[in-house]
C-alpha cells in the first residue's frame, strides 16, 4: 500500500529541514501537500523549496475535490483506473481518518456510521456495510453512482449511502457527508428537540439552524426523502431516534461539523443543568451580523432575510431562554446586562475569521 502525504506531514518534514528527498518514491501527495512543496513533486531526489519560500501565512486548508463535469469516466476499464488514481486513493485515506476520528470520540459503535465524498457528475466514494469506522482501511472504500449502483471496490457498500445520495442531489454544495451516533446530539434527536439558536457565536458561523428530519427506516427510500429534505437548508440534521448527519465541502469538513454539532448540544445540556430555564443568547442583530458573515464564508443560510425578533426564537425549547433586547428597547429579564459581552465576542469572532480568511 502506498504511503499517503498530507499537508500535514509535509508541514512537519519542512520543520525538521527536511524536503522532497524524504518522501519516498511513488508516494501519494494529496492537494494540500503538493501546495505545499510547489512544483509537482512526485517523491525522490527532488529539493523542496525551503518554507521561506512560501508566503507567510497564505496556507488555508482545502481538501475539497474538484472535478470536470461532462468528464466521468464511463468504461469498466476507466472507471478502475480512476478509482485507483492517487487522488481519489488520497481522498480513499482521508476517509479512513475521520472514521477513525469518529471511533475514537465515541460517535460510533460496532458498524455504525458512514461518509461519502462527490467526485464527480455521477460519482461517490463511500464506506463499506459492515465494517467498524475506527478500522477501515482505502482498499475497502466503495464507488457508487448517485442511484446508489456499486461501480468500483471488492466490499460492498452501506446501504444508508442513499440517505447521503439524496442529500447532493438537492442541494449541490454538499461534497461530502458524515453520519453517526454522538451520544450528545442524538440524546436531542431522541427527545425530539431542536437544538435552540443564538447561544454561541461559532456555532452560529460554522453550523446554522440545526434541523430536524421525522423518524423512517434507516437505508429505507422514504428515509432519503425526509432527510434530503432537511438538508437543503441545513448542514446538520437530527434524525429522530436514529442519530445525526452533517454536510460540507469535503470529508474533514462534514465530519467538523459533527463535532460542532455533538459539542454544542452537551453545552446547552450542561447549560440547562446549570441553571434549569432561562438560558442566555445573544442577541437578534447581533445574529445577523454572524449569519452575514456565514454568507462570506459562501455558506448560504434560509435565515438571511428573517426579522430579527425571529432569529432567536426558542419558544419551543424547553426548559427556555432569555432573548436579549438591544440596547434602548424594552427592558429584558435579568442577564440582559450582559449585553456588550456578547457583543464583543461575537465582534472577536468575526474578527479572527476574517483575518484568517484575509478579507
Amino acid at each position: 500500500m502506498k504511503k499517503v502525504f498530507t499537508g500535514k506531514d509535509v508541514e512537519a518534514l519542512l520543520k525538521q529541514g527536511k524536503g522532497a528527498e524524504a518522501i519516498p518514491a511513488g508516494a501519494l501527495l494529496t492537494p494540500s501537500a503538493k501546495d505545499l512543496l510547489k512544483g509537482g513533486i512526485s517523491g525522490g531526489g527532488s529539493s523542496a523549496p525551503a518554507a521561506s519560500s512560501t508566503e507567510v501565512g497564505s496556507i488555508i486548508p482545502d481538501y475539497e475535490f474538484h472535478w470536470k463535469s461532462g468528464n466521468d469516466p464511463k468504461t469498466p476499464a476507466e472507471i478502475q483506473a480512476f478509482f485507483s488514481s492517487p487522488e481519489i486513493e488520497a481522498i480513499k485515506q482521508r476517509m479512513c481518518d475521520m472514521g477513525e476520528r469518529m471511533w475514537s470520540k465515541d460517535y460510533t459503535d460496532g458498524n455504525g456510521g458512514n461518509l461519502t465524498v462527490r467526485v464527480g457528475d455521477n460519482l461517490v466514494l463511500c464506506t463499506p456495510t459492515l465494517i467498524s469506522k475506527g478500522f477501515m482501511k482505502p482498499e475497502q472504500m466503495c464507488l457508487v453512482d448517485l442511484e446508489g449502483v456499486q461501480l468500483a471496490g471488492a466490499f460492498r457498500r452501506t446501504s444508508e449511502c442513499m440517505t447521503h445520495l439524496a442529500i447532493m442531489k438537492r442541494q449541490p454544495k454538499a461534497k461530502a457527508c458524515c453520519h453517526a451516533h454522538p451520544p450528545n446530539a442524538t440524546a436531542f434527536a431522541v427527545a425530539g428537540v431542536q437544538p435552540p439558536t443564538c447561544m454561541i457565536p461559532e456555532a452560529e458561523v460554522f453550523l446554522g439552524q440545526i434541523g430536524l428530519a421525522e423518524y423512517q427506516t434507516p437505508g429505507s427510500p422514504e428515509n432519503a426523502k425526509v432527510v434530503g429534505d432537511a438538508a437543503v437548508d441545513h448542514m446538520a440534521v437530527l434524525m429522530l431516534n436514529h442519530g445525526v448527519i452533517t454536510w460540507g465541502k469535503d470529508i474533514e469538513d462534514a465530519y467538523w461539523k459533527m463535532e460542532n454539532t455533538d459539542a454544542y448540544c452537551k453545552t446547552v445540556q450542561l447549560a440547562t443543568q446549570l441553571k434549569g430555564s432561562d438560558l442566555l443568547t445573544i442577541t437578534g442583530g447581533q445574529a445577523k451580523e454572524l449569519i452575514k458573515l456565514r454568507g462570506v464564508l459562501g455558506m448560504e443560510d434560509k435565515r438571511a432575510d428573517w426579522k430579527e425578533c425571529e432569529l432567536c426564537d426558542n419558544s419551543d425549547f424547553q426548559p427556555g431562554v432569555v432573548c436579549q433586547i438591544p440596547e434602548g428597547g424594552a427592558s429584558a429579564p435579568s442577564g440582559a446586562a450582559r449585553n456588550g459581552e456578547a457583543e464583543a465576542v461575537v465582534d472577536a469572532v468575526t474578527a479572527e475569521v476574517l483575518k484568517q480568511l484575509k478579507l
